[in-house]
């Protein structure tokens, strides 16, 4: 199982990507990384690294592709795995399950 596979588990597999409508998710080795939808940070984009400190850095971004700009819009440092779920719906205001 991959880094990217267990993130995706963590944030609820199959009921995440339904309930989200994420696409475009991304192995990035130690990483995984997805389009968002339209929410309530406008946030468009989800980077979440795995670290050596076996936590995560959450990152969601404005990226605007036809003037090649990339925003910031929340990073988060030293975010454990039970936390996934709650600071993406807090951030983005979408729910990842029923």
């Amino acid at each position: 199982m991959t880094t990217a596979t267990q993130i995706l588990a963590q944030l609820g597999g199959n009921k995440f990507l339904a309930m989200t409508g994420a696409h475009t998710l991304i192995d990035c080795g130690n990483a995984l990384s997805m389009k968002l939808r339209t929410n309530k940070s406008k946030a468009n984009y989800l980077k979440i690294t795995l670290t050596a400190m076996d936590t995560y850095i959450v990152e969601f971004k404005k990226v605007n592709y036809s003037k090649c700009t990339c925003d910031d819009v929340k990073v988060l440092d030293f975010v454990y795995n039970d936390q996934l779920k709650n600071i993406f719906t807090s951030v983005t205001g979408m729910y990842t399950s029923l």
